[in-house]
């Protein structure tokens, strides 16, 4: 049975998005700076296969080039946002020691990829999982020891046959759905239990009287202050 870590970790939501642009090496290291104990960050495949830090489908957003990521090579959309958007073996570079690099996977078929870029990496011991049920399957047949926090939006708990499948450590909910019983119930289960996207330090006090093992933010700094007292 897994234990719950000391102390509820402090996850920075795609970095440090309030100070540097989500998802892009400055943000994820002002999210280090700011004592993150992880960094989440969403990947995605580029045309030719190669796994980059974007969580939506397209560059519109965050670059304001309407073009589908899956229509353009790694090499394509480096030359597109002057370098903005990196790879995955970028973002794995920048995880020092005791820092974890928390990947979230929108797109089930990013998975094989994604994994084998942090084992060519040998980041393996600095890097977990999340995503929907249709990710984690795909990181689970992956690798068969990876860590993994299975992403659920509904209070129906996930069947019993998913979680044989996937073996998540981790429960990653929507803040919003997190109670002390829910906690405590996954915690008898011997998982730990993860919590999405908390900004106001009222969420982040509630969250932390429920027990959760994490927060995720895109206030790190608030965070860190909450946790330290």
């Amino acid at each position: 049975m897994s234990l719950p870590p000391p102390a509820c970790v402090a996850v920075a939501h795609r970095g440090d998005p309030y100070v540097h642009r989500e998802n892009t090496l400055p943000s994820i290291r002002s999210a280090l700076r700011a004592g993150a104990g992880a960094v989440e960050i969403d990947v995605r495949l580029a045309r030719d296969g190669v796994p980059v830090l974007l969580h939506d489908a397209t560059l519109k957003r965050l670059w304001g080039l309407d073009r589908p990521l899956a229509a353009l090579t790694a090499a394509e959309v480096r030359e597109a946002t002057a370098g903005g958007v990196p790879t995955l073996r970028e973002a794995l570079a920048e995880i020092t020691e005791g820092v974890r690099l928390f990947v979230d996977l929108p797109d089930a078929a990013a998975a094989p990829a994604a994994v084998a870029a942090v084992r060519e990496s040998a980041a393996g011991a600095h890097v977990y999982y999340c995503g929907g049920p249709a990710s984690m399957l795909a990181v689970r047949r992956a690798d068969a020891e990876a860590e993994i926090a299975l992403t659920w939006t509904t209070l129906a708990p996930p069947r019993p046959a998913l979680l044989a499948a996937v073996r998540p450590h981790w429960l990653n909910y929507c803040f919003g759905l997190v109670t002390p019983e829910l906690v405590a119930r996954h915690h008898a289960d011997g998982l730990l239990v993860s919590a999405w996207t908390a900004d106001t330090r009222r969420t982040m006090r509630r969250l932390l009287g429920a027990g959760v093992d994490s927060i995720t933010t895109n206030r790190i700094g608030a965070l860190r202050a909450l946790l330290a007292g």
